[in-house]
């Protein structure tokens, strides 16, 4: 039996083929028709559609440690359209899972992709999550995810969202997590506006339990006539907590960067510290790369890309 050519399409913007998936979880939709999906043993995968949502609830098992990441590509391949996912995770006790997410929308003229997560990691759990954006170059595409995360004692979580490949269009991120006693959360954002694209980010912790750490850090880069707003709040409720905040904006031509770090200690024997910086490239790099034959332009976006990468 044939595959589904939506689902080859879909792969192929992102350079992976069908043969990559066998033997491993994975899921693939496009716009919101599920196109592909593969369970595992301990790892459970339900989906379902209700009116123009497509739902999805993951559940791995207790003690299930899984090597090979589970593969999910979300995109949409029309030019125009809503893509509207609903996602439910539930890492039980002991559980170890990574995801290696690619969201896809390489003809987006006027397209939104809206997400709505829900995480729950049992005591002693491990989440790692890495999602990889690639736009079209028009900039017609809006990205609106959200995620409430909590951890349990002794869970560990990690995110990164990348936006590098294509236009931004509009980003507006809203992140929310509580972490128990020794719990570990790492969230991380690294974006690329150009023209006039336009950035949100919001991510707030809050370290509950004793001896729980957070760190969140945000890079970004914008040129033109792209804005950014990074906004994180960071707080540290119990004795040991250890937190620390990491903002980082280049800004060239026309681009606009707002900062809003607010970190708040409510224990004695809580530690939370931030760092926050907004400015061009470094000139003495760029002076470096013309002089071996670069023009600005092109010197400029290499900088950021390695700032970024």
């Amino acid at each position: 039996m044939s595959a589904d050519p939506a689902l080859e399409r879909l792969l192929a913007s992102i350079n992976m083929h069908k043969h990559n998936l066998d033997g491993t979880a994975h899921l693939e939709i496009d716009g919101n028709r599920i196109i592909g999906s593969g369970s595992v043993p301990g790892f459970h995968l339900e989906t379902d559609t209700a009116g123009d949502s497509v739902i999805v609830r993951v559940r791995v098992e207790a003690g299930y440690r899984f090597e090979q990441p589970v593969h999910l590509c979300f995109g949409m391949l029309p030019e125009e359209g809503i893509q509207k996912i609903d996602m439910t995770v539930d890492v039980e006790e002991d559980a170890a899972v990574s995801f290696l997410a690619h969201c896809s929308f390489p003809n987006a003229v006027d397209v939104q992709h809206l997400m709505d997560a829900r995480l729950k990691l049992g005591r002693n759990a491990r989440y790692s999550y890495f999602e990889r954006h690639v736009h079209a170059e028009s900039g017609g595409i809006s990205v609106v995810p959200r995620s409430v995360i909590s951890l349990a004692e002794g869970a560990r979580f990690k995110t990164e969202f990348e936006l590098l490949k294509g236009r931004v269009g509009s980003v507006d991120m809203d992140y929310s997590a509580t972490a128990e006693a020794h719990s570990q959360l790492d969230m991380l954002a690294r974006i690329y506006a150009r023209e006039d694209d336009r950035v949100k980010i919001r991510e707030a912790a809050e370290l509950n339990g004793e001896g729980a750490t957070g760190v969140l850090v945000s890079h970004l880069a914008v040129r033109g006539d792209a804005s950014a707003e990074i906004y994180t709040d960071l707080s540290a409720n119990a004795p040991g907590c250890r937190g620390h905040v990491d903002c980082k904006e280049i800004v060239q031509d026309r681009g606009r960067a707002r900062a809003i770090p607010i970190v708040s200690v409510n224990h004695p024997l809580a530690h939370v510290t931030h760092e926050a910086a907004i400015g061009s490239v470094d000139s003495k790099q760029l002076q470096t790369l013309m002089a071996r034959g670069l023009d600005e332009e092109d010197a400029t976006d290499l900088i950021i890309q390695g700032l970024l990468s």
